[in-house]
């Protein structure tokens, strides 16, 4: 599903995001990425969803080899790509409702079929009654869950987060974490960014650890 070889990001000024990073991640895996602040979880993050692209190395997607996809094939790649964010970047004047059917909206896709899988995806996250709520008028936690919901609702084959547990306390870092499970379990991958170190290593699932943009660890125990 992702691989990796040899990638390296450097931007302007000179400075390095990631240095000569290979790995392979196969479909239907759910992997954890960490490393300390500025490490590169971002940066690895923002090149599989190619908000940026790499300077050198290849980044392969499903079969897709992103350092040579044109830019006017950016927006199809990413549909199937679902994006959570520890921010939420949840729109304020719009209900829960409209803010996870937007990328439904943009694809074009008919307006009885987005009612279904906007209804659908916010029943798996538990947030069913909420569809007509303003976001700032939800918990962090319920607002993290509209995110995950809006990731999730074309049913992407790959979902990437972002320290999606950040601003949560443990319960709800938990929940979230459950959910991830849950997809994982029907054949979504997945690549979660996050500092809980005390959360993940409760998971038994692969960690790769990133220090100074260069993968120091890949495996499923580590020593902290």
């Amino acid at each position: 599903m992702i691989n990796f070889d040899n990638v390296s990001k450097r931007y302007p000024g000179g400075h390095d995001g990631l240095s000569n990073v290979s790995f392979h991640i196969k479909p239907a895996e759910m992997v954890f990425l960490t490393g300390h602040s500025g490490a590169g979880k971002s940066t690895l993050l923002k090149l599989i969803g190619l908000l940026e692209r790499a300077t050198r190395g290849q980044v392969l997607v499903g079969g897709r080899n992103l350092t040579q996809l044109p830019n006017r094939k950016i927006p199809y790649h990413r549909r199937e790509v679902g994006m959570i964010f520890q921010d939420h970047r949840l729109l304020n004047d719009r209900t829960v409702f409209d803010n996870v059917a937007l990328p439904l909206v943009v694809a074009g896709m008919g307006h009885k079929e987005v009612g279904r899988r906007v209804r659908a995806a916010l029943d798996k996250v538990g947030l069913l009654n909420k569809e007509k709520s303003a976001p700032i008028t939800l918990s962090g936690g319920e607002q993290q869950r509209v995110g995950i919901a809006r990731a999730v609702v074309s049913k992407p084959p790959l979902v990437l987060a972002d320290e999606p547990t950040g601003n949560l306390d443990p319960a709800l870092s938990k929940e979230i974490m459950t959910l991830f499970e849950n997809f994982n379990q029907v054949g979504v991958t997945l690549l979660i960014a996050t500092h809980d170190i005390e959360l993940i290593s409760r998971m038994n699932r692969r960690i790769l650890t990133l220090d100074k943009g260069q993968l120091s660890h890949d495996g499923l125990k580590h020593t902290w």
